[in-house]
């Protein structure tokens, strides 16, 4: 893979960025992929894939996972060589479930984000960051890009390719684009399609980040950010992260340490602990993430539909040659568990759903790794 001068320029960009966040910047690679024409109409010229490895790649290219991050993830899902946390670190590394001295693992930072991709904040051929010019990414687009990648990596066939929520819908498309490709597929916490409910729950957190007046229609790179949209929108998201038992248990009524909610004025009194713990959340997400990547990201899992274009959901995935691990939380109320029910009766052969059961809701895909690192260990690894 040739690295041309502005794709030199994107990489120096992107590894200056990811470690003013703090993240394994000397771990991440670059990857040209070249022009992507996109399911909407037009092409992105020049795409450029961050990604990450571990273990190694065995002689016939036949051990190589692929994990999919979800909304606003990043390619660094574990430590590996680095000190920097990965986000299922418990999950992969030598004796774990995706036990990378038996297994290649990759992981690739969708096209549209923010952690080393093309995406927005990269500059465009005019020097110039593409800000609202950016165009519209799905989920189909992505899974195009990142198969150039895996070719390129020597990888025709991956022994598994995994991901919870917007990275569960990514896996699912991959198996479905490419049923050679993919031997089996792990879906998690995510149903076939993004409902009528879900691009509900989405629509507000982009109307918070479009009306800041530091959004300047999505060309704010010059001054600052949308940060206070940025933060509702993550405070909206979390909600439905989280389910209203965690929250209930964890925070109840209980006011934030030193705040007293019934004093001073409406603008001015106390928070409630389940307000401050929303308000870390958007800062948190706003100090690391790009407003008009949450933005095309969001969109993009808003377009999942694994048959759009394909006929019924049946006929989409009859096609399909993975082996397949269906698996909800309990108390998911962003993608219900009937969703992942719905996907399992409409692929071919029996399939079932494992449920990870847990309180916290649909993050539980994240934190649950005892239950899900079985679920690999009997399901897809046969240990």
């Amino acid at each position: 893979m040739s690295v041309l001068p502005d794709q030199q320029q994107h990489q120096q960009q992107a590894r200056s960025a990811l470690a003013s966040l703090g993240e394994a910047a000397d771990a991440v690679r670059f990857a040209s992929v070249g022009d992507l024409p996109l399911e909407g109409g037009g092409v992105l010229p020049d795409v450029v894939l961050a990604y990450e490895t571990w273990g190694t790649l065995n002689a016939d290219a036949s051990n190589a996972v692929l994990i999919h991050h979800a909304l606003t993830g990043s390619s660094h899902v574990a430590r590996g060589d680095t000190d920097v946390p990965g986000w299922w670190d418990t999950l992969v590394g030598p004796g774990r479930p995706l036990d990378t001295d038996e297994v290649f693992v990759v992981s690739i930072n969708m096209v549209g984000g923010c952690y080393g991709s093309t995406g927005p904040s990269s500059l465009a051929a005019d020097g110039r960051p593409w800000g609202s010019r950016f165009p519209q990414i799905t989920l189909r687009d992505a899974a195009h890009a990142e198969k150039r990648l895996a070719e390129a990596l020597g990888i025709d066939v991956f022994s598994l390719v995994i991901g919870g929520s917007m990275g569960g819908a990514r896996a699912l498309e991959w198996a479905v684009t490419f049923p050679d490709a993919v031997r089996r597929c792990a879906v998690l916490a995510i149903g076939a399609s993004s409902t009528a409910e879900q691009i509900a729950w989405a629509q507000p957190q982009l109307l918070a980040i479009r009306n800041d007046p530091d959004f300047a229609d999505g060309n704010y790179y010059d001054g600052p950010a949308p940060a206070a949209g940025l933060g509702i929108a993550r405070r909206i998201a979390h909600i439905t992260y989280r389910s209203e038992a965690e929250l209930g248990a964890r925070f109840g009524r209980n006011p934030q340490t030193g705040e007293d909610p019934f004093s001073g004025t409406n603008a001015s009194r106390g928070r409630y602990a389940v307000e401050s713990y929303l308000d870390h959340k958007a800062t948190s997400l706003a100090a690391r993430f790009d407003a008009n990547s949450y933005i095309v990201l969001s969109d993009a899992l808003m377009s999942h539909d694994v048959a759009r274009g394909r006929g019924s959901l049946e006929q989409a995935l009859a096609g399909v040659r993975a082996e397949f691990l269906v698996a909800a939380v309990t108390s998911d109320r962003l993608y219900l568990p009937e969703q992942s029910f719905e996907l399992a009766a409409a692929l071919p052969g029996d399939v079932s759903v494992h449920l990870i059961d847990a309180a916290i809701g649909h993050d539980g895909f994240l934190t649950e790794m005892d239950q899900l690192g079985a679920l690999l260990d009997a399901h897809v690894f046969g240990r």
